[in-house]
């Protein structure tokens, strides 16, 4: 009797320690703590996230279920009244990004890295590489571009996310951008889609090649260290489980 006390006593131990251990959306887990994981976003508060070129947080984008989300107007980038894209307010520079996002049906934003907030640039695309979130399936942006470089997951307009293994719209993907030292990799939903380096001549042709520098004659020379960025881009989106490690 005394033993299968014992048993049961070492069962139950294990049972608390294994739900001790799990973590729902928008919390680190202790190995995570350990290893140098930080939240950008806990579910509850906007704390440390505040409009691109302002002090304040829009109006436009609410908590919705423990996810940072955008309220679309419908109208893309020139329906950006109340939301605007938004940033959070500290630089990085070799950094290990980490979040899931979700699309509404048609849907088209992005996530921005590196960003710089100038006077003369109204959006901070006109500065920062982008990891494309879109609808692949409905909004044209999938069909634009060149071999689906403006499909989900891809540097946007620049280089296609390989393979191409977006969630469809309404469902969660998990992506994570890893940057360090110029040299910059994209995974979603478990699989590196791609991988590209900053300030060689190879990027100089590639981005030449693309619609970047009529927007910014000096886009190609990207900045070692910026602002993570969530577009507004018109269409509902939403975001969490946003962390980041500094390498």
């Amino acid at each position: 009797m005394k033993n299968l006390s014992v048993l049961l006593i070492g069962i139950a131990t294990l049972f608390m320690t294994s739900c001790a251990e799990k973590t729902g959306p928008n919390q680190l887990t202790k190995e995570e703590k350990d290893d140098g994981w930080q939240l950008l976003f806990n579910g509850e508060t906007t704390e440390g996230w505040r409009s691109y070129g302002k002090e304040t947080f829009p109006t436009g984008w609410i908590i919705d279920d423990g996810a940072l989300m955008c309220k679309g107007s419908g109208r893309g980038e020139a329906g950006a009244v109340e939301g605007g894209d938004i940033i959070y307010d500290k630089m990085f520079s070799n950094f290990h990004l980490k979040l899931e996002w979700k699309i509404s049906e048609g849907g088209n934003s992005g996530i921005f890295y590196l960003g710089q907030e100038l006077p003369e640039y109204d959006f901070i695309w006109k500065t920062a590489p982008e990891m494309q979130v879109l609808d692949n399936e409905k909004h044209p942006d999938a069909l634009l571009g060149k071999d689906g470089n403006r499909k989900a997951g891809s540097l946007y307009d620049l280089i296609p996310a390989v393979p191409q293994n977006a969630n469809p719209a309404g469902e969660w993907n998990a992506v994570e951008i890893i940057c360090y030292k110029g040299t910059v990799v994209h995974k979603m939903n478990g699989e590196t889609v791609l991988e590209y380096h900053l300030w060689t001549p190879e990027w100089n042709e590639l981005v030449a090649g693309s619609k970047f520098p009529e927007l910014n004659p000096t886009w190609a020379d990207v900045a070692s260290e910026g602002y993570i960025g969530l577009q507004d881009h018109g269409d509902d989106v939403w975001f969490r489980n946003i962390k980041i490690k500094e390498l």
